[in-house]
């Protein structure tokens, strides 16, 4: 009789949520954007074996973030971002409002987007023997592999007991060499994995295309248990690379053992994205439909600070971005890391605000300064400064906008379909995360804001999220 699949045994980082801050005494937020997406392929594997994910694995803006939203573009690859800023009320606190920040990136044109010098780190190693392991990292490459034009070049590492070139690069025009090797692969014996990782980026660098994208690309299930295994050897490994113009993306894949926590510090330090691959048609999201966005940063090292007016905006929290909370001063700091964006990909952060004479979360001090009128006066909630440096440079450039009333809309049925649509999906993830801050919202809720804002659904993903919505009203929690 088959063992049934291990369940809740895969590791993930426990961190709080952000709680709300006052604005006269915390008037300033900064945090790095997050486009990974490994968050929500993970809550969806997990309701597909009809199992609420453990509440570490919901990243909130990883949710949001796995749609594609209907932003303004911006106009010229010189200024990347067009920012998409909204006000509206609250649809679990009467007296609340929420604020949705959206950014989206230039898209590069395939006729004129860099080459690629691309090298596949693979996983070979015991554990990747199962169906949703290696021979779906397989298919995910074959599909990779038809998006890339004849002049970008291939190398494949591969890594279980040690560490091999399987091919050494080689232009995309040789498909059929390339695909060979990747159907060739199999799995078996222990996972050396940072080896691998060493010989991947050597490969890179000896290929270096200054002009173009250099990028590491790891599948595996994150079991790195021979060679080095302390998280923090790593990612200062991962960071010295980064400085050197070689990127890493990492998916994930399979449940059981999987080692999210490690597959997010490789990504989040190597300037790189991390996505988690569960069924064949998130291969096809993360490497067809979206392989610009995927492969081809337009912005690397993305922060956002948002400062409030205390005299508009009592209270504010912002929903998600724990992992990536950077310190006031990280922001005008062209050392600290932070997330990149990819070619047309949209960004959204929704922060909860608590008006100027609206109930509290928090009692005011006896002993506060009174409310200053801050530059805008009544106008203005707060305003938003995002920091960006392009792909080749080390110096950071700065765009801004205020967060107005222009932009408010006092229903929130009237508010913009997008953002009711990221609303929902962020109610979602929050509930799942034990529902702290949504007040008497309930999956019902969810249902109804997510079927009203579903709107044009080319590829099927707000639909799947609806599903995904119904199968947790019924799931039970892991045992234990």
């Amino acid at each position: 009789m088959p063992m049934p699949p291990p369940v809740g045994r895969d590791r993930f980082t426990t961190v709080s949520q952000n709680p709300f801050k006052v604005s006269m005494e915390e008037p300033v937020s900064t945090f790095s954007i997050d486009v990974d997406t490994a968050s929500y392929a993970f809550v969806r594997a997990s309701l597909n074996q009809n199992t609420l994910p453990q509440k570490a694995a919901v990243r909130t803006e990883e949710m949001v973030n796995y749609f594609p939203y209907d932003y303004l573009s911006p106009r010229t690859a010189a200024e990347p971002f067009a920012s998409n800023i909204a006000v509206f009320p609250s649809p679990w606190s009467a007296n609340r409002k929420l604020v949705r920040i959206g950014i989206k990136g230039y898209s590069i044109q395939r006729a004129t987007r860099p080459r690629a010098n691309l090298v596949f780190l693979i996983d070979t190693s015991g554990s990747m023997q199962a169906a949703n392991k290696l021979p779906l990292v397989q298919q995910s490459l074959a599909m990779l592999l038809d998006q890339l034009r004849p002049d970008d070049s291939v190398a494949i590492v591969t890594y279980a007991g040690y560490a091999g070139t399987a091919l050494a690069p080689t232009p995309a025009s040789q498909k059929a060499k390339i695909r060979a090797v990747i159907d060739g692969l199999g799995a078996g014996g222990s996972t050396a994995g940072a080896e691998g990782i060493r010989q991947a980026y050597a490969l890179a660098e000896r290929n270096l295309d200054p002009a173009g994208v250099n990028r590491v690309i790891l599948a595996t299930d994150g079991d790195f248990n021979v060679g080095i295994t302390n998280q923090d050897e790593l990612k200062g490994f991962v960071e010295r690379e980064r400085g050197k113009g070689v990127f890493l993306s990492v998916l994930g894949f399979g449940m059981g053992n999987y080692n999210d926590a490690l597959m997010q510090t490789l990504a989040q330090n190597g300037n790189g994205a991390a996505a988690y691959i569960d069924t064949i048609g998130e291969a096809r999201k993360t490497l067809v439909e979206e392989a610009s966005s995927t492969l081809f940063p337009i912005a690397k090292d993305v922060k956002i600070q948002v400062e409030f007016n205390p005299a508009t905006v009592a209270e504010y929290r912002l929903i998600g971005y724990e992992t990536r909370m950077l310190n006031r001063q990280d922001f005008n700091n062209d050392k600290v890391d932070a997330g990149d964006v990819g070619s047309g990909q949209t960004v959204t952060a929704l922060y909860e605000i608590v008006p100027v004479g609206a109930p509290r979360t928090m009692d005011g001090r006896r002993y506060a300064t009174p409310s200053p009128i801050a530059a805008g006066g009544g106008s203005e909630y707060g305003f938003v400064k995002i920091r960006y440096k392009l792909p080749k440079s080390d110096t950071s450039r700065l765009i801004s906008a205020p967060i107005s009333r222009v932009s408010e809309f006092g229903r929130f049925a009237d508010a913009p379909r997008d953002a009711r649509f990221a609303t929902g999906v962020a109610a979602f993830a929050e509930l799942l995360r034990g529902g702290r801050y949504t007040g008497s919202m309930t999956y019902d809720d969810v249902l109804r804001v997510a079927l009203e804002a579903r709107g044009d659904d080319a590829f099927g993903y707000r639909s799947e999220f609806i599903q995904m919505v119904r199968a947790a009203k019924l799931a039970p929690s892991l045992p234990g």
